[in-house]
């Protein structure tokens, strides 16, 4: 396989500029005054434009697109869709990062031995992707609703073919994958399954890498007229699987309401909330666990031109084994603007804190945890040539943002943190049909 040299992104004389000098940061609340304030210090980001072409459908908020894995350096891999034949059609692929800096690109083949190639769909085309203790990739991709798509190595550096018949649930539709890798080296995936009218469920699966082999592990959520909408899953140190969901009315909507967390306990195959009490599944609305419960002039509504309150995408970092929340939420308050907001659990309840309440956001989030900012909420405003920023909080409670992707308009946005505690960004930037990557 020819291996292209990475393309080091040149940044423009004014984003360098802005890497040395202070980046403003938008009022939020926080601080004692409500405001926030100027970084006196901007993190250096090194950015790469990745040497393939990316095709516009490559775009969501709720997919987990980048895995890293530590050998003799930090690997990435960033899944994505490449244009397909057509206008309307795409290719999903695994762009490959070595510790030397040389992308690979490794092409999602089906059983013809042809690169795999779907209808497009903005919001459901994005594919997930994890390493598990093997070093086989996993990658799920291009489902709203359809059989699995599900595509992985036989081992390492083998190619990437289709073994969608070996998930459980055959037949049955899938939307909104999420796949994280455990310290074990299992697989946990999360996914809303079916495609009824009246109700869409979320189920969580495992892969045992011993075995080899994907089960249910349980319906974790499901009510009748309500669509579950997976956001996030991580697993930390002891095992325990945290999960991060929002709830819609049924089938489907651009706009969700009751942002829920939940955890899984593999050894004693039970779940329970923020405050460790057991819950029963599938949990229910009523049920579940909030961390943003409905406010004033809330309604469940499936018109995707309602503009009332909503949730719309959130991400999940652990402290340990302790959730941390980064979110968007739309209040009557705020008028049309999605705000981004940061979450905690503290004694019976969720702590919510407005970490950027200064113009529109788009449908992208992160948050990771790092030993000396404590949370770092990523989130990607709509205007402006800088519009990827990170915000943490001083110690007066103020939260500070700055630049975190400088020259780049990126529309979307991913975050995982790696081994070595570095911020892996996964950065779309639609007008270009480019993908960025960015660590810091």
């Amino acid at each position: 396989m020819r291996r292209p040299t990475a393309r080091v992104y040149a940044a423009s004389a004014a984003a360098l500029a802005a890497l040395l000098t202070l980046v403003p940061a938008a009022q939020a609340d926080g601080g004692t005054d409500g405001t926030a304030v100027a970084a006196t210090t901007a993190a250096a980001t090194a950015i790469e434009k990745i040497p393939y072409a990316m095709d516009s459908s490559n775009q969501a908020a709720w997919w987990s697109p980048v895995a890293t894995y530590k050998g003799r350096g930090q690997y990435t891999y960033f899944a994505f869709n490449e244009p397909g034949a057509t206008a309307a059609t795409h290719r999903p692929a695994i762009a490959r990062r070595d510790p030397d800096g040389v992308w690979s690109r490794l092409p999602l083949l089906d059983k013809n031995g042809q690169q795999a190639e779907f209808a497009d769909d903005n919001g459901h085309n994005q594919p997930s992707v994890a390493r598990d203790g093997s070093g086989r990739l996993h990658v799920f991709t291009s489902m709203h609703a359809d059989p699995w798509r599900y595509f992985r190595t036989e081992a390492p550096g083998t190619d990437v073919t289709d073994h969608s018949s070996e998930l459980p649930d055959q037949g049955v539709g899938i939307t909104y994958p999420v796949v994280t890798t455990a310290p074990n080296g299992d697989l946990y995936l999360a996914a809303r399954v079916g495609s009824g009218a009246d109700k869409r469920p979320g189920k969580l699966y495992r892969w045992d890498n011993a075995a080899s082999k994907w089960s249910v592990v349980a319906t974790f959520a499901d009510a009748l007229n309500r669509s579950v909408y997976p956001d996030d899953l991580m697993v930390d140190a002891t095992g325990r699987v945290h999960l991060l969901f929002e709830w819609a009315k049924a089938p489907a909507t651009g706009f969700r309401h009751q942002l829920t967390y939940m955890s899984y306990d593999p050894a004693s195959g039970t779940f329970a909330d923020s405050r460790g009490a057991a819950v029963t599944t599938p949990v229910t609305p009523a049920t579940s666990d909030v961390i943003q419960d409905l406010t004033a002039g809330e309604e469940w509504s499936i018109d995707n031109a309602y503009t009332g309150p909503a949730v719309q995408s959130a991400k999940l970092t652990l402290d340990g084994s302790t959730p941390k929340v980064a979110y968007r939420y739309r209040s009557a308050e705020s008028g049309a603007n999605f705000r981004v907001y940061y979450a905690y659990p503290s004694g019976s309840s969720w702590v919510s804190k407005t970490v950027y309440a200064g113009g529109q956001t788009a449908a992208a989030i992160g948050i990771t945890w790092d030993a000396t900012d404590t949370k770092r909420v990523y989130y990607v405003t709509t205007t402006g040539t800088d519009r990827v920023f990170a915000a943490t909080q001083n110690a007066d409670g103020a939260w500070v943002a700055q630049s975190a992707a400088p020259g780049v308009t990126a529309d979307r946005l991913a975050v995982r943190q790696d081994s070595d505690g570095s911020d892996v960004l996964y950065l779309p930037v639609i007008a270009s049909n480019s993908l960025y990557y960015g660590r810091r």
